[in-house]
């Protein structure tokens, strides 16, 4: 978990990548299969990989961007660039829903053939290796805490459900045999629902990083008991935590004796802020104003 923590970037970048990579030769394979196997649920699939594929990429550019230093322009570095890529990779998905809703809706009422059986078994093998990468891309996103990540991760679950969507329509389809040609465009239909709702999920939280919402209570809790546990720290007051790529800034208020000296609250100011920088809570810097108690004020 440390060695995660402390390589968090290069590990979202490599799991970027690996997305990437399976996405690319998803395409291919549920492209070909879907055209050759008269089913339009799974070129719909492939379309979401194409998805895949282009969201993926702006991540990798905004997670490298966010990798910068800070610079005169951007003092508190360049970590928006995270949750903005978050937001592009949802709006991806709202096109790639459109797209397919739009389709859908075309071909129901097209005579075309019955999708073709072996089709159900690229479609099993697409889930297991999208469902797969889901639960591995959504647990490193946890663990850095990158809401980017996060949205890649269901990214791919939004693929395993447009493969789930055309599993069931083919099978319809299938088993009802003519006259149930339909099923299959209703089921790319229906996955068009499902990735729009993942989408609308996956923006809102980003949104609420770039306008700086307040973290969770549990987070602010946790820094004011680190604060309080410093020595000759009576209190905290005000308390603000904003996120900023991977990492949080705190602005922190704290109560010392009113006795102490200018040098000695400077002190404990600093002890504050190193027990902060040094805890698991991925603060990267902190912001520490002390505020007298007691004594002649």
């Amino acid at each position: 978990m440390h060695d995660l923590l402390s390589e968090k970037p290069s590990v979202a970048i490599r799991t970027t990548q690996l997305g990437i990579a399976i996405s690319f030769i998803l395409i291919f394979v549920k492209g070909i299969a879907g055209y050759v196997g008269h089913s339009y649920a799974l070129v719909a699939d492939a379309t979401e990989s194409g998805a895949d594929i282009l969201s993926s990429a702006l991540l990798w550019f905004a997670l490298r961007l966010a990798l910068k230093e800070p610079d005169k322009e951007h003092p508190y570095g360049h970590g928006k660039a995270e949750p903005l890529a978050a937001i592009a990779v949802g709006m991806f998905l709202i096109a790639a829903a459109a797209w397919i809703g739009y389709h859908s809706i075309t071909f129901i009422d097209t005579p075309h053939e019955l999708p073709k059986s072996f089709t159900l078994w690229i479609l099993i093998l697409v889930i297991v290796i999208k469902e797969s990468m889901f639960r591995y891309v959504l647990n490193v996103g946890k663990k850095i805490n990158s809401h980017a990540v996060k949205a890649d991760a269901y990214h791919h679950r939004s693929d395993a459900i447009t493969s789930i969507a055309a599993f069931v329509g083919i099978s319809v389809a299938l088993i009802g045999g003519k006259g149930y040609e339909g099923a299959d465009d209703w089921a790319a239909l229906v996955a068009s629902g499902l990735i729009l709702y993942n989408a609308i999920g996956i923006i809102r939280p980003a949104l609420s990083e770039i306008m700086d919402a307040a973290p969770s209570t549990e987070l602010v809790d946790e820094v004011r008991t680190i604060a309080e546990n410093v020595p000759q720290v009576k209190f905290t007051e005000k308390c603000y935590i904003r996120k900023m790529g991977f990492d949080y800034y705190v602005d922190i208020h704290i109560g010392v004796d009113g006795n102490l000296t200018v040098t000695e609250g400077h002190s404990i100011a600093h002890s504050v802020k190193d027990a902060l920088l040094k805890s698991k809570l991925r603060v990267t810097d902190v912001l520490v104003h002390v505020e007298p108690y007691g004594g002649n004020k």
